[in-house]
């Protein structure tokens, strides 16, 4: 028996933390272009890469702990399976 999650549920985790950098990079630079005149190119550079950052790690944290969830839920029933077999 592995609590290790499925590939289809890895992947989605994999895509879920890309998408969410993603979009927290967009509200990063969003958020400093907003707040910027004049030549901002670096700040708002700065503002994509920690948005992202925090949205990517933010994400990355909710999904392992979705992932152990998982896995730890598929070893249990797999116990209880086992032990409902009847031994000869």
């Amino acid at each position: 028996m592995s609590a290790l999650p499925s590939v289809r549920a890895r992947a989605v985790a994999f895509l879920a933390i890309i998408l969410a950098g993603v979009c927290g990079a967009l509200i990063g630079w969003s958020f400093v272009d907003l707040q910027c005149t004049g030549r901002c190119a670096t700040p708002n550079g700065l503002g994509a890469i920690v948005g992202g950052g925090l949205a990517a790690g933010g994400v990355a944290v909710v999904v392992v702990l979705a992932l152990r969830a998982m896995g730890e839920w598929r070893r249990i029933r797999e116990e209880e399976l086992l032990n409902e077999i009847p031994r000869s």
